[in-house]
Parts: structure tokens; sequence; C-alpha cells
């Protein structure tokens, strides 16, 4: 019996030596192609020197936007890290600079319309009833309100625009969003990140990874959200009338 082949040393014919894809038949399939392909993108721009501004842009976006994929570009670019071409600090800074900064401009919109929608509201007592417990309860737990949202896409748009809408204060609006930027975007981050220790040797595994773990904690989020607001509404149905009734206002702007 002849002694296995060593690499540089008749490798290319044993077939056990050889990439699953080029065994089998010699070939690499199509969706190899595919994949290394994508992940040659993936590490091109991720090696841009413009990858933070990037990140923060989207970020940013999304605060407002919200069918910009903020998260996921903070989960892609943690796979990254081990590589080399990325810091996880620089890329948490920038994903939390870029969600302060798209929730201030979501809060400004808000606060911008809010003489148009008082307007509105006054002409009606149970908008204004409404808008009145708005004002409260925001006042009252509005930094919790801050921080619960910022975990469901398109909710932390409307929670952001509806407490400039309601005149919350700037300054205290600015101090919960500080934080609610930085765990938003550590969380994800650090998801990707273990993503790509899992499977460093398969970036794109460990990518699926990373958006798969951020999906499942996003529809929990919104799974526990949807509970507890049934759980409010069992328990006090006015307060929840009223914040149908406010809901509303908006859309007749």
């Amino acid at each position: 019996m002849s002694a296995p082949a060593v690499f540089g040393e008749g490798a290319e014919d044993d077939p056990k030596l050889l990439p699953p894809t080029r065994a089998a038949g010699m070939r690499p399939a199509r969706t190899d192609y595919v994949t290394d392909a994508a992940l040659g993108l993936l590490q091109q721009a991720m090696a841009s020197p413009w990858v933070y501004l990037a990140l923060f842009v989207l970020a940013a976006l999304d605060g407002f936007i919200p069918v910009i994929p903020g998260e996921a570009s903070l989960v892609t670019a943690a796979v990254f890290v081990g590589s080399g071409d990325l810091n996880l600090f620089a890329i948490v800074l920038a994903g939390a600079a870029g969600a302060f900064a798209g929730d201030h401009v979501a809060y400004l919109i808000g606060r911008s319309s809010i003489g148009r929608l008082q307007a509105r509201i006054r002409r009606r007592p149970r908008s204004r009833a409404a808008f009145d417990w708005a004002s409260a309860t925001l006042a009252e737990r509005g930094g919790q309100a801050l921080l619960a949202s910022r975990w469901v896409p398109g909710v932390r748009t409307a929670t952001t625009i509806t407490m400039g809408g309601v005149g919350y204060p700037l300054r205290s609006f600015a101090l919960f969003d500080t934080a609610a930027a930085a765990l938003w975007a550590t969380s994800w981050s650090l998801m990707g990140y273990l993503g790509g220790a899992a499977f460093g040797t398969d970036p794109i595994k460990g990518l699926l990874f990373g958006l798969g773990l951020a999906t499942v904690l996003m529809l929990l989020s919104g799974a526990v959200r949807h509970i507890r607001r049934r759980v409010i509404a069992a328990r006090n149905p006015v307060s929840t009338a009223q914040h149908a009734e406010l809901a509303e206002v908006p859309e007749r702007l």
C-alpha cells in the first residue's frame, strides 16, 4: 500500500486531500462560485477605509427609515473582526453614533410638526385627552419607552417621532437615547463577533449565524411588546383607547 500523498507532492491527484467540491467530479459546483464571489465582495467592502462611515450612515438612516438594514450592517462588519481588517470598538462606536444621530432626526421630524399636530388634536376632545395622556406617560416613562423600542424596527421610529411630537424634553431624550444607542450597537456587534469567532474559517456561516441570532432577538422583542400591550389593555382599557385615538391623528395631518 502506497503512502498517502502530502501537500506539494501529488496532492492534486489524491481526492482525499482536495476540497469536497473538487473531490466530487473534480469540478467546483456553481454554488461555490457564487459563495466565493459574495465572500470576496464582502471582504473587499470590509477592507475599505470608508466602512466605518458607511456603518454610521446606515445606522443613522435606520433611525428614521425603518427599511434600512442598520442591524444587519453591524452584524456583518463584526463577523470580519477576526480577519484583522476591522476593530470591534470602532464598529460599536460608529453604529452608536449613527443611531444617536438618526433618532434625533426622527425626534426633530416630530418636533417640527408639533404645531399642526396640536392644532388637529385640540379640535376634538377625545384627541386632546389622548394627547395629554401620551404626554404624561412619556414624561413619566419616556426613557423606558425609548430603551425598549430601540430593539424593534419601525417601533423605535414611531416612538422617537411621537416623543418629538408631544414635546418631550430634548435633554432627557438625548440622555436616554445615548444609553439606548450604545446598548443597541454593542448587542448587534457582539452577535456578529460571536458568529465570526464560532465559524472563523467560514465567514459566510458566521454571518448567517449572527443574522439568525439577530432575527430571533427582534422577533422575541416584538412578541414581548405585543404581550405587554395586551396585558396593559386588559388592565386599563381607557388608556389603550386614548393611545389608539392619538395614533390616528398623524394620519389626518
